[in-house]
């Protein structure tokens, strides 16, 4: 499997577990603190080829999505659930411990951001779907981010997730009646 866009990842391993699953270039960030030369490497590739940002499932990959985002706009983003990166053997989460299947799912569902849409989910829904606070919301959350391929994210950042990838109302209310079902069925 070809890709045309440029990954932009965090470290040596994940571009090696990048190579393992597709062929494709990456450029590395090397950590959550992301210099000015990677920024422009970063622009120069939406510019040319395009970009897909594929960062580990924790704190400091979505640090490093949301500066991408900032200062690069229009780059694609991939997700891969937490459960599929983590390491074997001892503790660890990070796309190079995730299968070659993870990734290439992951890219071929990668998002575009882009503005806002029409209809937004309000913070509301999101209080009456069981997604913010009480018993089960963690769960729930996870359960979100698998179905509409935006990732996990806390209580705090699931509403500007939902607005930054446009999930429409519908799409919303589609995510939570399976969410709703599956919980019924168990």
């Amino acid at each position: 499997m070809k890709i045309k866009e440029i990954i932009v990842v965090e470290g040596k391993d994940d571009t090696t577990a990048i190579q393992r699953a597709v062929n494709a270039d990456t450029i590395e960030t090397n950590g959550s603190a992301i210099n000015d030369e990677t920024i422009e490497k970063i622009k120069l590739a939406q510019e040319t080829r395009g970009v897909i940002v594929l960062t580990d499932p924790d704190y400091p990959g979505q640090k490093i999505r949301h500066t991408i985002s900032e200062r690069v706009p229009g780059c694609k983003h991939a997700f891969i659930p937490k459960e599929e990166a983590l390491h074997k053997h001892r503790k660890g989460v990070g796309v190079e411990h995730a299968s070659p299947e993870s990734i290439r799912r992951a890219l071929k569902d990668a998002h575009l951001v882009q503005e806002r849409s029409q209809e937004n989910v309000t913070n509301e829904d999101l209080i009456i779907a069981g997604l913010i606070g009480g018993e089960g919301a963690k769960a729930r959350r996870e359960s979100l981010g698998k179905l509409l391929k935006i990732g996990y994210t806390n209580g705090k950042q699931l509403h500007k997730r939902l607005m930054v990838f446009e999930i429409s109302k519908q799409a919303f209310a589609e995510a939570i009646e399976v969410i709703r079902k599956e919980e019924n069925d168990v």
